[in-house]
């Protein structure tokens, strides 16, 4: 098989740039001139982005922003979208390429392939369920999941009938769940009977009833046996019986269309100013955000696609962060998603830091992304990547959640330098971002055709586009709100942030107008950090 590491890849951004000149005879004489037009002809970029994802509606919309004011932007009106809808495009031709939708192991090595149209049949099996339990678009559907496939399938049913997702990670306790689930009052949970987590099973059944029980508005609950535990649990399903209709209606089972601004998901702020804070996105904005990002800056291609084929996509991420929501992502453009259930470093007993790298080798991972951390306990605990099986296929290297020092950045480049397979892997990519729970978005990005070598600044975007600084300080976290808009994730240039007040209960939207915007502060760049790194990620936020 042609595999991405091997050959020369043409990076999506000139792709994109080739197209706008043959369809919409624009040219750009630098990334600069492009990323000012993304963010002041907003009108014309967000179409462009439309129409090159080809994104499909059964109804055409009248307008792009129709209402450039904040809070209250109203994007894309009379278009109807739903996420599994641009899931499910790719079932047909991945299958036929002979290409998995998700391959997943855990801790104890059991390893899993789910094909797309295996996929497809259980999340519609799970949808109808869901239905036959009354659940109603703008219900919530809450989930205390690990980073397992059946999290993936029951986030695809819960959008595809249009209720409202939210998930915590099972590492979490009682008291931390409620404070979010309380807020968005499910109406169904979805829970795991345990996980495994650095050599040990851990239960959470307790946790599970005593959820149960603080959640009045919960009337339904579906439990998953991860641990194949046999304790029962009364008054609810089992995962597996939910998920086993294979008949006609299954068979002829679509997602529903819903209108562009419908909530898709509900994620959180952290909480340290008291409650955390519930963050509605909505399906339309997050298939255009999130093909963008991964497409155009991450660079992450379709994995039937003649120049990409066999693309498979990993970044190391608990649900509990916002990075399980861009891995999963990956499906929107018909990439096969390689996830990972467990300790990355092994347990304290036995501390390994080769786990995951051990894991791609086995799963020929192409894209490689974890938390910066990784990187640092790799290079601390003396990883040597050549110890750790066939890594020839990964071409790039993505990080965020916290700084990459420079000699971290130093460290991988050199251990891939000594490996390499070919070019791409002797001066690998690093694909260094920087974004938000907020807006569930990178305010900075990758870019292949950026140096990587470091430079003292980067342009300054100015206002217009939210103005990313010129320096970044030393320790500054990235994740962090950038520039001048360091508000909220509701913006009026970033589509389908404008959640639906009547389909939400009050608590939910408390917090949702937009918070006054502090100073800009100095940040030093990515390009200071040696990474290779957009001004600015095209979407810019701004007006």
């Amino acid at each position: 098989m042609n595999t991405p590491a091997l050959t020369a890849r043409v990076p999506h951004i000139r792709r994109y740039q080739d197209w706008l000149r043959d369809t919409r005879g624009l040219a750009f004489d630098d990334y600069h001139a492009l990323w000012r037009w993304s963010t002041t002809d907003l009108d014309a970029f967000w179409q462009s982005i439309w129409d090159y994802f080809d994104i499909q509606s059964p109804t055409p919309h009248t307008a792009v922003l129709a209402k450039n004011v904040m809070p209250g932007a109203v994007w894309f009106p009379g278009a109807q979208t739903n996420y599994a809808q641009q899931v499910f495009r790719h079932v047909q031709p991945a299958h036929a390429a002979g290409l998995p939708a998700i391959i997943s192991e855990n801790e104890k090595g059991q390893v899993r392939t789910l094909s797309w149209p295996e996929l497809k049949r259980q999340v519609a099996s799970l949808a109808l369920h869901l239905k036959a339990q009354g659940v109603q678009p703008g219900d919530r559907v809450a989930a205390y999941m690990p980073n397992i496939p059946e999290t993936i399938v029951a986030f695809l049913a819960t959008a595809s009938i249009g209720a409202v997702w939210s998930v915590c990670a099972p590492d979490m306790g009682t008291n931390a769940v409620l404070d979010r689930f309380k807020q968005i009052e499910p109406k169904v949970l979805i829970a795991v009977d345990g996980v495994t987590w650095a050599g040990r099973d851990i239960d959470r059944l307790a946790v599970v009833q005593e959820l149960r029980a603080a959640l009045p508005s919960v009337q339904h609950l579906i439990v998953q046996r991860n641990l194949d535990t046999t304790v029962s649990v009364a008054d609810s399903a089992d995962w597996a019986g939910a998920t086993a209709r294979n008949d006609a209606e299954t068979a002829a089972f679509e997602p529903m269309w819903l209108p562009f601004d419908h909530p898709l998901w509900v994620v959180y702020s952290s909480g340290t100013t008291g409650l955390p804070k519930p963050i509605v996105h909505a399906h339309g904005g997050m298939i255009l955000v999130m093909l963008m990002l991964a497409s155009l800056h991450n660079d992450v291609g379709c994995s039937y696609a003649p120049e990409t084929l066999g693309e498979r996509f990993h970044w190391y991420s608990s649900t509990g962060w916002v990075m399980w929501n861009a891995q999963i992502a990956g499906l929107l453009s018909g990439t096969t998603c390689v996830i990972f259930d467990g300790s990355p470093g092994g347990s304290k007993e036995a501390p390994d830091w080769t786990v995951l790298w051990r894991f791609a080798a086995r799963h020929q991972v192409t894209f490689f992304g974890a938390g910066a951390a990784f990187y640092a306990n790799c290079m601390k605990a003396g990883v040597d990547l050549a110890q750790c099986g066939d890594l020839s296929r990964i071409w790039a290297l993505g990080t965020t959640g916290s700084p990459l020092a420079p000699d971290v950045q130093a460290w991988g480049t050199e251990q891939f330098r000594r490996i390499a397979s070919g070019p791409l892997q002797a001066d690998i990519w690093w694909c260094n971002i920087s974004g938000g729970t907020d807006f569930c978005g990178a305010f900075i990005g990758g870019h292949r055709e950026l140096p990587q070598a470091r430079r003292d600044a980067v342009p300054h975007a100015g206002r217009g586009g939210g103005g990313v600084e010129r320096r970044r300080r030393a320790g500054r976290r990235p994740g962090r709100r950038a520039g001048v808009h360091a508000a909220h994730s509701v913006d009026a240039a970033v589509p389908g942030e404008r959640p639906r007040r009547r389909a939400l209960p009050r608590q939910l939207l408390r917090d949702v107008p937009a918070r006054p915007r502090p100073q800009a502060r100095r940040r030093r760049s990515g390009q200071e950090r040696g990474q290779r790194v957009a001004p600015r990620r095209l979407a810019a936020r701004g007006r």
